[in-house]
């Protein structure tokens, strides 16, 4: 089944440069994507590969790798808790960009309250180890997974404060996306609340966004549009 859901994204994407606008690069842009093997991660390899990016995968797993590498990217397995390590990879990578889409979420949508507090320390500390290793390779641009609906008070909202905030002070871009549905998603047979967006139509947002300057991000179904920002 991985093989055949992996085969289905890349025929669908080895068509896709006609409905991508390319970003306005001379070349490609080398992109470190982080969390190359999630949801959204492996719609986005193929996505960039066909929009002349070249791409270096993040993933802690050598499993993980070998699907990163059949979707097009070059696999790096490293812990993003592992700093030193993490600045290792993505000095010797020297990217463009690095696109922050890690998550720590369970298949199960039933135990994502017992997931709470190591998605939240990804958020934190994994955010904190990219922004730093994308410093120590002179990377200016970073890019990052937040969300675009309000959470309750509790380590969720705290962490996705922390996170935007450090990726504003860096000069990043906050990726605020809608509740993702569609294959693969907690969501794959129906259409959840707004704010929302379709799994793949997130991917195609984020390659556009590659180029946007500094800022706060919504993507949704509705398109995606700029928000006011604050580091506060």
């Amino acid at each position: 089944m991985r093989h055949f859901v992996i085969g289905r994204l890349a025929m669908k994407c080895a068509q896709a440069d006609r409905h991508i606008r390319r970003p306005a690069y001379d070349r490609g842009m080398r992109i470190f994507l982080a969390g190359a093997s999630g949801v959204i991660g492996r719609r986005l390899v193929p996505l960039l590969r066909v929009a002349g990016h070249d791409v270096a995968g993040l993933t802690r797993t050598s499993e993980n790798a070998a699907i990163i590498a059949e979707l097009g990217a070059s696999p790096v397995v490293c812990d993003v808790y592992d700093a030193a390590a993490l600045t290792r990879a993505v000095a010797e990578y020297q990217p463009d960009a690095v696109l922050h889409e890690l998550t720590d979420l369970p298949d199960d949508a039933a135990q994502i309250e017992a997931y709470r507090a190591r998605h939240a320390r990804i958020r934190i500390e994994g955010t904190h180890n990219l922004l730093a290793a994308a410093r120590a390779a002179a990377t200016a641009r970073v890019l990052a997974q937040s969300v675009a609906w309000p959470m309750p008070p509790g380590p969720g909202q705290e962490s996705v404060a922390e996170l935007e905030r450090s990726v504003l002070a860096a000069g990043g871009v906050v990726l605020r996306y809608g509740q993702f549905y569609g294959e693969g998603t907690y969501h794959p047979d129906t259409v959840p609340t707004e704010p929302r967006i379709q799994i793949d139509r997130a991917a195609e947002q984020t390659v556009d966004a590659l180029t946007e300057p500094t800022g706060v991000l919504e993507l949704t179904d509705d398109g995606m549009r700029r928000l006011a920002a604050s580091i506060d």
